[in-house]
Parts: C-alpha cells; structure tokens; sequence
C-alpha cells in the first residue's frame, strides 16, 4: 500500500465550496492588479528595461546611502542601491542608464570609492548591461513566450481529453494569424497578449473545448496570483522569473492533468449519480497524490530560498508562491470551471435487452 496522507476514501465536497475559493482567489488577484496600478505596472530588471548592475563586494559594511553619496559627483542616471546576499558587505548598483557612463563603470566605481571610501577596498563580483532595445525586445518574447505556453497546453488538453485535435488546430491557426495581423498593425505586445488570451478563453467555451477551457483558467491564476504577489513584495521580473513562470505553468498542468484523468475515468465507470459527486470523487482520490508531490517539491525549494544564495533568491520564492497557488488551482480552480461549463456531463446509463422465457424483451 502506497503513502497517503489523506484518506482514499475521504469525501471533500470540493464542488460546494467552489463559492468561496471563487471570491478567494478573486481577492488575491485584485490585490495584486491593484498593486502594479499603484505601482504604475512590473518593476522592470535590467533584462527587460536596460541598464546596468553591478554586484560589488566591500571589505567593511557600509550603509547604503553613504554608497549613494560617495557616487553623487559621478551622476549615474537612476543609481540605486541595494543590499544583496546574507552578508551586510555586499550590494547591488543598478543605474538606469548603459551609455558611456555604463561603459565606463568599473573606472567610475574605482576612482569615487577610492576618493569617498578610501579605507573599504572592494570588488567588483559581476557587471552586466542590456541596452534598451534588447531589453524591449526581451519583453515582448517572454510575453509571447508565456502565451503560446498556455496554447499549446490548450491544444493538448482538447486532444487528449476530448479527442478534438482538428478543432484544436483550427483555433491555433487563428489565434496565431490573429497575433500576426495585430503585430503587422503596430499593437503594442502587452495588448496582442491579451487580446489573443481573452480570445483563446472566448473560443474555448464557444467551441465547448471545456477541459482546455478549465486548465487554461487554472494557469492564467497561477501566473496572475504569482505576478501580483511578487508585485507586493517589489520583487524585480527579469528573465529568471519568466523561467520559473514558465516552469510553474508546466507543474500547474501537470497536476491538472491527474485530476481530469481520474474525472473521466470515473465517468466511464460511472462511480456516482451526478457529475458533480464524479468531480469530487476524482479529486478525493487524486489529493493524496497531489499533496505528496506538492510538499515534496517545497521542500526543495524552501532548502533553495534559504541556502541557496541570492543569485536565485527570488527564482526560488517565484517557484515557492507558484507550486503553491498551482497545486490550489488544480484542486479549486481548474474542476469547478470543468464542472461550470459541463454540469451534464454523465451520459445516460444504456437500455439492455432481456430475452425472457416467453419472448417478451
């Protein structure tokens, strides 16, 4: 008999409360949509907004704006500075600008620390600089990145659960010619984003793609719980938290994808009356699996946020938010909107003949 921590045969009634992770999760999101108004939208790392960072390392600690202040005659545009790693002696300097004050920062930082901070030699532990352009450019791929993610997962799921991968094509076909003519008439790429998403949702349901249609919701949540919370931490995206986006959208679907199998299975069998109580079942079944695999994963991750150094401090917090709201999402979000826009779903038991002795049926 295989570990579980939760009773095979226990009985959640998931499909109940689908009223209340509903008005849940609505919360978050708008916390978090509210955070990057405020905020005037994604803090921008230096591989989407251009610029500089430079990771330096002192001998002696050293306030922060003394940092600052000892750089003031240089006039490095959009200077900030901050502490980095466990230590106190370690800092990151970021400068909005990589033109020739950029180029010439390790000559800069050498002759201003050396005049401002005789005392604290330092080093330099890594220099990194995109300009603008690619930095532009970087964010549109990542957005387009994470969007033909979510639709080739919607493919996928229209073929293996429903068996429509012609229509499965058919709508891709569209969405990327629709994409094509967006970027032909000068749309900015945050908006083709959306519009093709709200448009993949739209044809989902119209087509009735139902099991595409309830993953694709479970994974536009976990992106945009994870975004928003990171948001309100200030957290910097940057092409490593695209990964860890990207890298939470194929977990998400993963766990998903237990739970609807077991769905359907238990519609083949008919192991219940309603396809409500199908739903429920399949979950129960499936939640010690799904836990498990969950706890197991944040195990890693919690050792990685804590142990592993600041390069990946934030990669692994991303990572520990997403396996979290996804492992949620399969449980609460994905199967109330299966059930939503299936309620249905059980089809009519068969009419068996009965041959009797006097030749009635």
């Amino acid at each position: 008999m295989g570990l579980s921590i939760i009773k095979p045969d226990s009985k959640i009634d998931f499909i109940g409360l689908r009223k209340i992770t509903l008005v849940l999760s609505l919360a978050v999101i708008l916390l978090g949509l509210a955070s990057l108004v405020l905020k005037g939208g994604p803090k921008y790392g230096i591989d989407f907004s251009g610029g500089m960072l430079a990771q330096v390392r002192f001998e002696q600690a050293v306030a922060p704006q003394e940092i600052k202040d000892s750089l003031a005659s240089a006039k490095l545009e959009g200077l900030s500075v901050q502490r980095f790693g466990e230590g106190d002696a370690e800092y990151l300097l970021r400068i909005s600008s990589a033109g020739e004050s950029g180029q010439r920062l390790p000559e800069i930082l050498k002759a201003q620390f050396g005049q401002n901070l005789p005392n604290n030699p330092f080093t330099i532990e890594r220099l990194d600089m995109v300009g603008p352009k690619i930095g532009a450019d970087l964010r549109s791929a990542a957005l387009e990145a994470l969007y033909f993610a979510v639709l080739l997962i919607a493919i996928y799921i229209s073929g293996r659960f429903e068996q429509r991968w012609f229509t499965a094509g058919i709508m891709a076909a569209g969405l990327a010619s629709g994409m094509y003519l967006l970027d032909l008439m000068g749309a900015p790429k945050q908006m083709q984003v959306l519009i093709a998403m709200l448009l993949t949702l739209g044809i989902c349901w119209k087509l009735k793609l139902n099991y595409a249609l309830g993953a694709v919701v479970a994974l536009i949540h976990d992106v945009f719980i994870t975004i928003g919370i990171l948001s309100i931490l200030g957290k910097e995206f940057d092409l490593t938290i695209v990964a860890a986006l990207l890298t939470i959208v194929g977990y998400s679907l993963n766990d998903t994808i237990i739970v609807f199998d077991r769905i359907r299975e238990n519609i083949y069998q008919r192991t219940a009356p309603t396809y409500g109580e199908v739903i429920n079942k399949a979950v129960n079944q499936t939640l010690s699996r799904t836990l498990l695999t969950s706890c197991t994963t944040l195990l890693v991750l919690v050792s990685l946020f804590f142990f592993g150094g600041g390069i990946i401090h934030d990669f692994a917090l991303t990572l520990l938010v997403g396996v979290s709201v996804g492992t949620y999402s399969s449980i609460f979000v994905a199967s109330p909107v299966l059930y939503a826009f299936s309620p249905n779903e059980i089809p009519e038991p068969e009419v068996e003949s009965h041959n009797h002795a006097d030749g009635t049926v």
